[in-house]
């Protein structure tokens, strides 16, 4: 026997189904319909539940696509809620540094070490990423600019978070970093041009920007749109972790986890819960993207840690994922993870996206 029962939200029902023994939700909306059809169902022969059944998915399948159009309208505007809470101030220093080869670590190191002596809870709540030691999430990193003959040697600084606060005492950590020198003879360096970037990358000096911009801006200022053909890149080491091991070959999967836990330590306390009710929606729109899978290959660096009085190896890869049909609503998190990177070492550039 069919049976028509109401749950404890005075807008839902069941259908009890005696054919295959499943229950079906129904809007209150579409009683009406099932009751026409209800009573004279249960007169029928089995060979005849077909008709009903397909006469039922009709019904059911316009309350789905209604559905769907809701839960796809929600999560666009709950992912641009987020990103419009992180902060971020990009720049691009243009340097001199005469007899030295500098790299990124070694740059962080002796702007660290400025900063340390200048003001340790500036160096606390921006380099080590604050007081809580369980979920410390530095609030900066450093990468190496795009190469460009014109501009060389350069480095982009992005502040984030918390770390606009300190705005000032980072800019003199910065001076007396450049006074400390690089390499073992300690050359002092020298900034010799600041180019802020907007949402665009644009980093011409003569365009006027604002420093200071959300990352929900990032995706409004792309020539690509969420259907556009794409492919996501990794040129710098990707170092995602999946059972306590570096994950050799990313899927859609990880790295729209990756960019989730990014999110996660970058938002404020009061979006904490927002961004956590992203994560089950997010997994379902990865899953049905469609993607080529990952080409890449393994690439290992090592650095030497003032800390640790030690050289650390950071085991990675780098490659590539195609989406033939664009990125759809996950479009935003990408274009926003181009700027915050994803994975184990950002700080110093690692796991750097791209979307070409």
């Amino acid at each position: 026997m069919w049976a028509l029962r109401r749950l404890s939200s005075p807008s839902i029902f069941l259908l009890a189904a005696p054919v295959r023994h499943k229950l079906v939700c129904v809007h209150s909306l579409q009683i009406a319909v099932a009751r026409r059809i209800l009573q004279p169902i249960c007169t029928l022969q089995k060979w005849q539940y077909y008709i009903v059944a397909k006469h039922w998915k009709y019904v059911m399948n316009k309350g789905v696509q209604r559905s769907s159009h809701q839960v796809t309208t929600d999560f666009e505007d709950s992912l641009r809620a987020v990103l419009s809470h992180i902060a971020i101030c990009p720049r691009r220093l243009l340097l001199t540094t005469p007899d030295v080869v500098a790299t990124v670590p070694m740059i962080r190191g002796v702007w660290g070490a400025a900063l340390h002596d200048l003001d340790k809870e500036a160096y606390r709540d921006v380099f080590e990423g604050g007081r809580d030691e369980s979920s410390r999430t530095p609030s900066y990193l450093l990468r190496p600019a795009s190469p460009d003959p014109d501009t060389a040697p350069a480095i982009e600084w992005i502040s984030l978070g918390c770390a606009l606060a300190y705005d000032p005492v980072l800019w003199d950590a910065w001076n007396i970093a450049a006074e400390m020198g690089l390499g073992a003879n300690r050359r002092p360096f020298d900034i010799r041009s600041i180019i802020e970037l907007s949402p665009d990358n644009d980093s011409t000096a003569e365009k006027a920007c604002t420093p200071v911009w959300t990352l929900d801006k990032a995706a409004d200022n792309m020539v690509l749109d969420v259907n556009t053909p794409c492919t996501l890149v990794f040129n710098t080491p990707l170092r995602l972790i999946r059972k306590s091991r570096i994950v050799s070959r990313p899927t859609m999967r990880d790295i729209v986890i990756g960019g989730l836990r990014r999110l996660q330590s970058l938002v404020p306390e009061s979006m904490q819960t927002d961004t956590k009710q992203l994560w089950g929606p997010a997994l379902d729109i990865a899953g049905q993207i469609n993607t080529e899978a990952w080409h890449g290959q393994r690439l290992d660096l090592t650095r030497w840690s003032a800390r640790q009085q030690a050289e650390i190896e950071l085991r990675g890869v780098t490659g590539s994922i195609e989406l033939p049909d664009g990125a759809g609503l996950l479009f935003p998190l990408f274009a926003a993870l181009q700027w915050i990177h994803i994975g184990k070492g950002t700080t110093i550039g690692l796991g750097q996206l791209s979307i070409q």
